[in-house]
Protein backbone atom coordinates (compact mmCIF):
# COMPACT_ATOMS: atom_id res chain seq x y z
CA UNK A 1 0.00 0.00 0.00
CA UNK A 2 1.68 3.01 -1.20
CA UNK A 3 1.64 6.45 1.08
CA UNK A 4 -1.17 9.09 0.49
CA UNK A 5 1.04 12.38 0.78
CA UNK A 6 -0.45 15.34 -0.01
CA UNK A 7 2.15 18.47 -0.60
CA UNK A 8 1.52 22.26 0.45
CA UNK A 9 5.69 23.05 -0.55
CA UNK A 10 6.15 23.28 -4.16
CA UNK A 11 9.80 22.32 -3.47
CA UNK A 12 8.39 19.29 -1.40
CA UNK A 13 6.37 18.05 -3.98
CA UNK A 14 9.49 18.14 -6.85
CA UNK A 15 11.21 16.22 -4.47
CA UNK A 16 8.51 13.59 -3.57
CA UNK A 17 7.47 12.96 -7.35
CA UNK A 18 11.25 12.79 -8.06
CA UNK A 19 11.51 10.17 -5.16
CA UNK A 20 8.34 8.00 -6.66
CA UNK A 21 6.08 8.92 -4.01
CA UNK A 22 2.14 8.72 -4.42
CA UNK A 23 1.26 12.64 -3.79
CA UNK A 24 -2.50 13.06 -4.25
CA UNK A 25 -2.88 16.43 -4.24
CA UNK A 26 -0.04 19.93 -4.36
CA UNK A 27 -1.03 23.48 -4.41
CA UNK A 28 -1.44 25.25 -7.64
CA UNK A 29 1.99 27.17 -6.79
CA UNK A 30 3.56 23.25 -6.93
CA UNK A 31 3.85 23.55 -11.07
CA UNK A 32 1.97 20.15 -11.33
CA UNK A 33 -0.85 20.83 -13.88
CA UNK A 34 -1.77 16.86 -13.91
CA UNK A 35 -1.92 16.57 -9.77
CA UNK A 36 -4.67 17.57 -7.92
CA UNK A 37 -5.08 21.44 -6.64
CA UNK A 38 -6.00 21.80 -3.01
CA UNK A 39 -5.31 25.94 -2.50
CA UNK A 40 -2.42 27.93 -2.35
CA UNK A 41 0.61 27.46 0.04
CA UNK A 42 -1.06 30.56 2.21
CA UNK A 43 -4.57 29.58 1.83
CA UNK A 44 -4.86 25.59 1.39
CA UNK A 45 -8.67 24.00 0.87
CA UNK A 46 -8.54 22.22 4.59
CA UNK A 47 -11.71 20.74 3.91
CA UNK A 48 -10.39 19.32 0.85
CA UNK A 49 -7.42 17.85 1.93
CA UNK A 50 -9.45 16.09 4.93
CA UNK A 51 -11.46 14.74 2.32
CA UNK A 52 -8.52 13.01 0.79
CA UNK A 53 -7.64 11.19 4.11
CA UNK A 54 -4.08 11.21 2.62
CA UNK A 55 -1.93 9.07 5.26
CA UNK A 56 0.70 12.47 6.12
CA UNK A 57 0.47 16.51 4.83
CA UNK A 58 3.71 17.90 4.41
CA UNK A 59 3.98 21.57 5.10
CA UNK A 60 6.85 24.11 5.55
CA UNK A 61 7.64 26.64 8.45
CA UNK A 62 8.12 29.19 5.92
CA UNK A 63 5.68 28.80 3.35
CA UNK A 64 2.52 27.87 5.26
CA UNK A 65 0.65 29.18 8.24
CA UNK A 66 0.62 27.75 11.50
CA UNK A 67 -3.25 27.90 11.58
CA UNK A 68 -3.12 25.83 8.41
CA UNK A 69 -1.01 23.56 10.13
CA UNK A 70 -3.10 23.28 13.40
CA UNK A 71 -6.27 23.09 11.42
CA UNK A 72 -4.96 19.67 9.38
CA UNK A 73 -3.71 18.31 13.11
CA UNK A 74 -7.28 19.09 14.90
CA UNK A 75 -8.88 17.13 11.79
CA UNK A 76 -6.76 14.22 12.57
CA UNK A 77 -4.48 14.11 10.15
CA UNK A 78 -0.18 13.45 10.43
CA UNK A 79 1.45 16.43 9.33
CA UNK A 80 5.60 16.49 8.44
CA UNK A 81 6.60 20.04 8.56
CA UNK A 82 10.27 21.07 6.90
CA UNK A 83 12.43 24.00 8.10
CA UNK A 84 14.95 24.70 5.05
CA UNK A 85 17.09 27.34 5.63
CA UNK A 86 20.89 26.22 4.25
CA UNK A 87 21.67 23.68 1.19
CA UNK A 88 22.86 21.30 4.21
CA UNK A 89 19.33 21.14 5.62
CA UNK A 90 18.01 21.01 2.02
CA UNK A 91 20.15 18.10 1.23
CA UNK A 92 18.77 16.40 4.61
CA UNK A 93 15.46 16.53 3.93
CA UNK A 94 15.59 14.34 0.74
CA UNK A 95 16.17 11.57 2.91
CA UNK A 96 14.12 12.65 5.34
CA UNK A 97 11.20 12.55 3.25
CA UNK A 98 12.60 9.38 1.73
CA UNK A 99 11.84 7.82 5.37
CA UNK A 100 8.60 9.40 5.89
CA UNK A 101 7.21 8.07 2.08
CA UNK A 102 8.64 4.61 2.62
CA UNK A 103 9.09 4.24 6.74
CA UNK A 104 5.94 2.83 6.74
CA UNK A 105 6.43 -0.07 3.56
CA UNK A 106 9.93 -0.81 5.56
CA UNK A 107 11.30 -0.25 1.82
CA UNK A 108 13.93 1.99 1.44
CA UNK A 109 14.35 2.39 -2.27
CA UNK A 110 17.74 2.26 -3.85
CA UNK A 111 17.17 5.49 -6.57
CA UNK A 112 16.17 7.34 -2.80
CA UNK A 113 19.58 6.80 -0.96
CA UNK A 114 21.42 7.51 -4.86
CA UNK A 115 19.74 10.58 -5.08
CA UNK A 116 20.95 11.24 -1.50
CA UNK A 117 24.17 10.84 -2.15
CA UNK A 118 24.24 12.24 -5.25
CA UNK A 119 23.21 15.54 -3.52
CA UNK A 120 26.02 15.34 -0.85
CA UNK A 121 28.83 14.43 -3.79
CA UNK A 122 28.04 17.24 -5.76
CA UNK A 123 27.80 19.68 -3.14
CA UNK A 124 30.74 18.89 -1.73
CA UNK A 125 32.68 19.76 -5.25
CA UNK A 126 30.76 22.90 -5.55
CA UNK A 127 31.70 24.20 -2.03
CA UNK A 128 35.49 23.43 -3.29
CA UNK A 129 35.29 25.68 -6.42
CA UNK A 130 34.03 28.95 -3.95
CA UNK A 131 37.12 30.84 -3.82
CA UNK A 132 36.93 34.35 -5.04
CA UNK A 133 34.60 36.26 -2.89
CA UNK A 134 31.97 38.37 -4.08
CA UNK A 135 29.42 40.87 -2.66
CA UNK A 136 25.32 40.52 -3.93
CA UNK A 137 22.18 42.16 -3.51
CA UNK A 138 19.32 40.12 -3.90
CA UNK A 139 15.97 41.83 -4.47
CA UNK A 140 13.16 40.14 -3.87
CA UNK A 141 10.34 42.61 -3.83
CA UNK A 142 9.46 46.00 -5.16
CA UNK A 143 7.52 48.88 -3.28
CA UNK A 144 8.77 47.89 -0.56
CA UNK A 145 12.39 46.92 -1.94
CA UNK A 146 13.00 43.86 0.14
CA UNK A 147 16.06 41.21 0.51
CA UNK A 148 17.07 37.93 1.62
CA UNK A 149 19.14 38.15 4.85
CA UNK A 150 21.53 35.36 5.82
CA UNK A 151 19.12 32.88 7.69
CA UNK A 152 17.57 31.70 4.35
CA UNK A 153 18.19 28.78 1.90
CA UNK A 154 19.10 31.63 -0.53
CA UNK A 155 21.57 33.02 1.04
CA UNK A 156 23.30 29.89 1.81
CA UNK A 157 22.69 28.28 -1.66
CA UNK A 158 25.18 32.05 -2.52
CA UNK A 159 27.94 30.65 0.02
CA UNK A 160 28.54 27.64 -2.04
CA UNK A 161 29.01 30.01 -4.87
CA UNK A 162 31.34 32.19 -3.14
CA UNK A 163 28.98 34.94 -2.87
CA UNK A 164 28.28 37.21 0.41
CA UNK A 165 25.01 38.99 0.68
CA UNK A 166 25.21 42.66 2.05
CA UNK A 167 22.25 42.81 3.57
CA UNK A 168 23.68 39.60 6.05
CA UNK A 169 23.65 41.32 8.85
CA UNK A 170 19.83 42.27 8.69
CA UNK A 171 17.75 40.82 11.89
CA UNK A 172 14.54 40.28 9.46
CA UNK A 173 15.31 37.30 6.50
CA UNK A 174 13.50 39.35 4.63
CA UNK A 175 14.44 42.67 5.38
CA UNK A 176 12.89 46.03 3.85
CA UNK A 177 15.68 48.03 1.89
CA UNK A 178 16.04 51.04 0.38
CA UNK A 179 18.38 51.59 -2.81
CA UNK A 180 20.41 54.02 -1.62
CA UNK A 181 21.07 52.22 1.48
CA UNK A 182 22.22 49.47 -0.25
CA UNK A 183 24.44 51.38 -2.83
CA UNK A 184 26.45 52.38 0.13
CA UNK A 185 27.10 48.60 0.53
CA UNK A 186 28.98 48.55 -2.89
CA UNK A 187 27.72 45.15 -3.67
CA UNK A 188 29.66 43.44 -7.02
CA UNK A 189 26.49 41.87 -8.26
CA UNK A 190 22.71 42.84 -8.06
CA UNK A 191 21.00 39.51 -8.50
CA UNK A 192 17.34 39.60 -10.05
CA UNK A 193 15.84 36.46 -9.43
CA UNK A 194 12.57 35.45 -11.85
CA UNK A 195 10.40 35.25 -8.44
CA UNK A 196 8.32 35.81 -6.26
CA UNK A 197 8.24 39.11 -7.98
CA UNK A 198 8.25 39.57 -11.40
CA UNK A 199 11.13 42.42 -12.19
CA UNK A 200 10.38 44.05 -15.56
CA UNK A 201 13.03 45.50 -17.46
CA UNK A 202 11.73 48.96 -15.82
CA UNK A 203 12.87 47.73 -12.54
CA UNK A 204 16.17 46.16 -13.91
CA UNK A 205 16.98 50.05 -15.27
CA UNK A 206 15.64 51.29 -12.10
CA UNK A 207 18.28 48.90 -10.41
CA UNK A 208 21.41 50.14 -12.67
CA UNK A 209 20.69 53.51 -12.15
CA UNK A 210 20.72 53.11 -8.40
CA UNK A 211 23.51 50.90 -8.56
CA UNK A 212 25.47 51.95 -11.33
CA UNK A 213 28.49 49.84 -9.27
CA UNK A 214 27.29 46.40 -9.46
CA UNK A 215 26.96 43.97 -12.33
CA UNK A 216 23.14 43.16 -12.47
CA UNK A 217 22.54 39.24 -13.67
CA UNK A 218 19.15 37.87 -14.29
CA UNK A 219 18.94 34.27 -12.39
CA UNK A 220 16.59 31.69 -11.85
CA UNK A 221 14.34 32.02 -8.85
CA UNK A 222 13.56 28.31 -8.42
CA UNK A 223 16.55 27.86 -8.58
CA UNK A 224 17.97 30.22 -6.31
CA UNK A 225 14.67 29.35 -3.93
CA UNK A 226 13.29 26.20 -4.76
CA UNK A 227 15.22 23.09 -2.53
CA UNK A 228 15.24 19.31 -2.61
CA UNK A 229 16.46 17.25 -5.79
CA UNK A 230 17.02 20.39 -7.33
CA UNK A 231 19.51 21.68 -5.28
CA UNK A 232 23.15 19.86 -6.72
CA UNK A 233 21.73 20.82 -10.40
CA UNK A 234 20.43 24.17 -9.09
CA UNK A 235 24.10 25.18 -7.68
CA UNK A 236 25.64 23.64 -11.21
CA UNK A 237 23.30 26.52 -13.20
CA UNK A 238 23.84 29.15 -10.92
CA UNK A 239 27.18 28.77 -11.00
CA UNK A 240 27.38 28.76 -14.85
CA UNK A 241 25.00 31.84 -14.82
CA UNK A 242 27.09 33.72 -12.14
Amino acid sequence: MNVRVVSLVPSSTETLLALGADVVACTRFCEQPDLLHVGGTKNPDIAAIVALRPDVVVLDREENRIEDHDALVAAGLEVFVSDVRTVDAAVALVGELTALVDARLAVFETVSETVFEMCQAQLEQLAARATDRRTAFVPIWRRPWMSIGADTYGASMLDFLGIDLVTADASDPYPTVELDEIAALRPDLVLVPSEPYVFTDDHVAELRSQLPGAEIIRVDGQDLFWWGVRTPDALERLSAVL
